[in-house]
């Protein structure tokens, strides 16, 4: 089985454009996190998938391999899914290129889904990790995800999910950490798919496979990642890694 990480690279993200290319005790992000991933030895192939020239070449210079895609591209299944159609893989992990403090343990969760799938019944695996906070909860840029007796997910949302009715019973909640393990033909119908009506509605990607019948197996983790959304982040970041 062989297994390939994917590290989709926008240059210019919404909220923090250029953020990959900060620096980061010396190196830029996007190369401590291609670095990270190779030094986890989870991984047959490691790969930066960019709309960017700049990210592209730190990478190309620095020994790594990298992959030029479409600038336009609704999601990271989507520039994933462009990059692998002509590379050997069986499963494919979608590694966060603003994390580049990599959850070794979490991914080789993922990985171990698929080992012990058999009968190939998996299409995806993804992290989830368990909410208690009411802010956190009610928060709508947390996605929510509830799964049947088998952690298999039922549906994820941005609204509060499960409703709680009856306050006699006692609920978990749990929050969708945007990490995927993919086999590689569910990602090539994902990418074939257009999007999908409650993919549009809520702006979550992982409900497309849902439409279109994939399986996806939920792993709880407790381990929050280190991720770099503000300028703020980088500064936590910069601390973290002198820590």
């Amino acid at each position: 089985m062989k297994i390939i990480a994917m590290i989709p690279a926008r240059y210019n993200a919404s909220r923090f454009p250029g953020k990959l290319m900060k620096d980061l005790g010396g190196k830029p992000v996007i190369l401590r996190t291609y670095q990270a991933a190779l030094q986890t030895k989870l991984f047959d192939d490691v790969y930066i998938v960019t709309d960017s020239d700049v990210i592209y070449n730190t990478i190309i210079d620095a020994g790594g391999k990298a992959i030029i895609s479409k600038t336009a591209h609704e999601c990271g299944s989507d520039r994933i899914a462009e990059a692998v159609v002509n590379i050997e893989a069986d499963i494919v992990i979608n590694v966060q290129g603003d994390e580049p403090f990599i959850d070794a343990v979490s991914l080789a969760k993922l990985i171990d889904v698929f080992k012990k799938d058999d009968e190939k019944e998996i299409d995806l695996a993804s992290l989830k990790v368990q909410i208690t906070s009411k802010e956190e909860i009610e928060n709508p840029n947390n996605v929510k995800v509830i799964t049947d007796v088998n952690n298999l997910a039922i549906y994820f949302s941005r609204s509060v999910i499960p409703f709680h009715r009856d306050r006699d019973i006692n609920i978990k909640y749990y929050k969708h950490k945007g990490v995927y393990a993919f086999r590689k033909q569910a990602l090539l119908d994902f990418y074939k798919t257009p999007i999908t009506p409650l993919e549009a509605a809520e702006k979550i990607e992982a409900i497309r496979y849902q439409e279109i019948g994939k399986k996806i197996k939920m792993v709880e983790t407790d381990i929050e990642a280190v991720g770099i959304d503000t300028p703020e982040d980088l500064e936590k970041a910069i601390q973290f890694l002198k820590s």
